[in-house]
């Protein structure tokens, strides 16, 4: 399909009233996150307009590396060319419509067509077309290439003829991802999920942590998230707010930048400003160094840290990035569509690029805080699709005091839905 269709799509009267229909601070009419002709809005609205983050660039270290994505019915490639650069073009060959590439990853030289061998170099460029007269025109018939940004080892690609812009979410990402170092570090184990919930119900549990007590008791263990300024007791306020200037001041001093005051934000996302991407560090509970299952440090420390006392790195990018990275490795998710009750998620844990499994770190200490994390959120989530296909289901309150960020999500996603 062709891009500028999918920027012209507009919202069916139905989904219209779906989303017209939505109370304030509550949760979205069960329609909105099961119906097959929502998602298809979805895809054009969100997914087909907004800055997706593809996967990180030490996936693809050497000339003809490459990795491929699906974002609903368009398969993407993600390369890096011949000069070093990354390139992400469509998986669809210009002749007939095939498919160029059915791997997931590997390396190639160049992009042949399986089905009558038109070849595409690096960057799309078309560079041999059988059987075609001396009369065709084959700069016009290159691959059809995909907006790319690399940010500090991260990738995004945008799949809008005229993407939104980047500069602010690139300026914030790279100032605080730099010394994490993820140009200079490696997969250590990526995990993949077919998680039977839709991706906003996805979202909405990532965006609360009222949650955490009864679903995550590895995680509240080495984090602050759970307690709220409403519910704490004074001795637990005051060893937050110790903890948390113990650490910014000992990150200043390092030059690490600290707190949420990148953003300027007190909730993410910001739908009035649209404001899809947020970054923070966070202290994490005195006695841990890291975000695993005792607080230990169980990897080298990575990119410019030279003290393990870093808290973690958090960054957020709507509709389908987050990362979590602690002094010696980091954890990012990436979401993506699977139809209206399913959602892809890739988990990926990095350490830096000599360090050694076995050796220097190993998979049983440096997974399970972050694999017992996610999974636990992945059966809440298929927990509240199923109830929410419930006949008996109807929106629900939002907490005021634990779930303002939900909310912000909700009012950002009506944004987009609304856009034209």
């Amino acid at each position: 399909m062709d891009p500028k269709h999918h920027d012209s799509l507009s919202v069916s009267p139905r989904v219209q009233r779906l989303l017209s229909s939505h109370r304030p601070a509550h949760t979205l009419e069960g329609e909105l996150y099961r119906d097959p002709e929502v998602y298809q809005c979805d895809l054009e609205k969100v997914w087909r307009r907004g800055w997706l983050f593809a996967g990180h660039s030490c996936e693809i270290p050497e000339a003809g590396d490459y990795f491929a994505m699906n974002v609903g019915d368009d398969s993407i490639l993600v390369v890096r060319d011949e000069s070093g650069r990354i390139q992400a073009m469509h998986n669809v060959c210009r002749h007939r419509g095939s498919l160029l590439c059915d791997e997931p990853c590997g390396r190639v030289k160049k992009w042949v067509c399986p089905y009558h061998r038109w070849a595409y170099d690096l960057t799309g460029r078309l560079i041999h077309a059988p059987a075609m007269p001396d009369s065709f025109d084959r700069t016009s018939h290159g691959m059809k290439t995909v907006s790319v940004h690399d940010v500090e080892g991260l990738i995004f690609v945008c799949l809008a003829e005229e993407p939104p812009a980047f500069a602010e979410a690139f300026e914030l990402f790279g100032a605080l991802a730099k010394p994490q170092g993820f140009r200079k570090a490696k997969i250590a184990k990526i995990v993949d999920y077919h998680v039977k919930a839709n991706w906003k119900l996805v979202w909405e549990n990532n965006r609360e942590c009222f949650h955490c007590n009864s679903n995550h008791p590895q995680y509240i263990k080495a984090n602050f998230d759970h307690y709220n300024i409403d519910d704490t007791s004074p001795q637990i306020r005051a060893e937050m707010e110790a903890a948390v200037k113990r650490s910014e001041a000992r990150w200043a001093a390092s030059g690490l930048a600290v707190s949420h005051k990148q953003t300027g934000m007190t909730t993410f996302p910001d739908a009035e400003r649209n404001i899809w991407y947020s970054a923070n560090r966070t202290a994490l509970v005195d006695g841990y160094l890291s975000e695993t299952m005792d607080g230990k440090q169980v990897a080298p420390l990575m990119g410019d840290y030279r003290d393990a006392d870093v808290g973690t790195l958090r960054m957020r990018a709507l509709p389908n990035f987050w990362n979590h990275s602690s002094c010696d490795h980091g954890v990012s998710t990436r979401l993506l569509p699977a139809g209206p009750e399913a959602t892809s998620v890739r988990v990926y844990w990095l350490v830096d690029k000599d360090a050694v499994e076995g050796r220097d770190y190993e998979l049983s200490a440096l997974m399970p805080f972050w694999q017992l994390t996610s999974e636990q959120d992945w059966i809440i989530c298929e927990r509240q699709q199923r109830g929410i296909s419930s006949s008996a289901y109807a929106p629900g309150p939002y907490s005021p005091y634990k779930e303002y960020n939900v909310d912000a999500f909700i009012r950002w996603y009506l944004k987009q839905m609304e856009s034209k």
